[in-house]
């Protein structure tokens, strides 16, 4: 393993996300099988059973008590059993992985997208239960971590220039989700950029599954380390957000860090691609849909599917608050993308980009209220992973940073 694929933890002495592999994985999984479905299948069961045999009993004066004390009993050894298999066939799993048998997750393309989507989903759980699985925000560059450290950023960017357009993907996203489309469009925006224009790209990867806000902190920590150790003295940052990537960069630019080194200062733009400044409608519909599960025994299990979800999910219901700190000397660009040509046709209202409505992305309530007075605003067609690399959008980011 190089050492730009090790992260703090294996430097450390502990295992990193750069050793878990398939079999780990593949743990975790058996886990969650055995927690979610084995257990919401039981509970479904025993609340059903309970039910009915409260029935019966009531119309019979409690004849059916020795049937349903013989019927529980199976119940839970079937069950005992089903969870005692999986507990041995995940830590079979474990051991295997420890041994650094089978491929690693992070050595390929695939493998790279399967951890950020899990980490996505439970970063949060990931980070105390399963250290070896959970990503943590650093410097990326051909699909490894890079120590922001002065040898090892000036290894990885040996044509530095004093600009720099820092990019941080969305939830479940890794900075290779930049590449959409690639061929296609003849680049992404940072490699088109660095090629027309004097601003080097940074590409960072996040655990999504975290709390925003802690990864804002973690955000402005790096970027001040970046700044510490850049090759050759900082001159300026435009920080280019897609969906939770641009709640993150909010919540670093209020972060005041005690470092001597302020990045906050040498940022002149902060851009957000179908950033959900006002929420996300689906996160909503699922925060609803386990409400009204969890009102009857025999689906609040169901219910209970739902709010595995992580912190950083959670935290989409409603954005961050209108009151966040902006930089004040910064220019802020807002793009939003509806899935009709105009803003106001009704599957655009209703849908937006299919994720973010219009209104969320460009931080304007219905009360009339605007989180970003002043800033640029661009509108496109299309849906929203197609922000990720959009000729339009990329037009955009090179006129706002000339």
């Amino acid at each position: 393993m190089s050492p730009t694929a090790t992260n703090v933890r294996s430097r450390a002495g502990h295992r990193g996300v750069g050793d878990a592999g398939i079999a780990g994985a593949l743990a975790l999984a058996t886990d969650y099988a055995d927690q979610v479905v084995v257990g919401t299948v039981r509970d479904v069961h025993g609340a059903v059973a309970s039910r009915a045999f409260g029935l019966t009993n009531l119309a019979t004066a409690g004849c059916a008590r020795g049937q349903q004390r013989l019927h529980d009993g199976i119940s839970e050894a079937v069950y005992g059993g089903l969870t005692s298999g999986a507990r041995t066939v995940s830590a079979g799993l474990r051991a295997v992985d420890r041994r650094g048998i089978g491929p690693r997750l992070d050595a390929s393309h695939a493998g790279r997208g399967l951890l950020s989507a899990v980490n996505g989903l439970l970063g949060d759980r990931l980070a105390e239960e399963r250290p070896e699985l959970a990503i943590e925000l650093a410097v990326r560059q051909r699909g490894a971590d890079v120590p922001p450290d002065r040898d090892g950023l000036a290894a990885a960017f040996p044509g530095a220039t004093p600009d720099l357009v820092v990019f941080l993907h969305g939830l479940g996203e890794n900075d290779e989700s930049w590449d959409l489309r690639r061929e296609e469009r003849g680049g992404s925006y940072g490699s088109r950029l660095a090629e027309e224009t004097g601003w080097t790209p940074v590409f960072l990867r996040a655990n999504t599954g975290l709390p925003i806000a802690e990864n804002g902190v973690a955000l402005a920590s790096l970027l001040d380390r970046l700044v510490a150790h850049w090759p050759t003295e900082v001159r300026r940052i435009a920080l280019v957000g897609h969906s939770m990537g641009g709640l993150v960069i909010r919540a670093a630019c209020a972060v005041m860090t005690e470092e001597e080194t302020r990045w906050h200062a040498l940022v002149s733009d902060v851009v957000t691609l179908g950033t959900p400044h006002l929420g996300a409608p689906l996160e909503r519909t699922v925060h609803l849909g386990a409400r009204v599960l969890g009102v009857r025994p025999e689906s609040a299990p169901f219910g209970r599917i739902l709010e595995y979800r992580s912190v950083g999910i959670l935290d989409l219901r409603m954005g961050l608050s209108a009151d966040v700190q902006h930089l004040p000397h910064a220019r802020y660009h807002l793009v939003a993308a509806t899935l009709a040509e105009s803003h106001r046709h009704p599957v655009s209202a209703l849908f937006g980009d299919l994720l973010v409505r219009y209104p969320s992305a460009l931080g304007r309530s219905r009360r009339g209220g605007e989180m970003f007075p002043g800033a640029d605003v661009l509108h496109v067609r299309g849906g929203h992973f197609e922000l990720l690399n959009h000729p339009q959008v990329y037009d955009a980011l090179r006129t706002w940073l000339a």
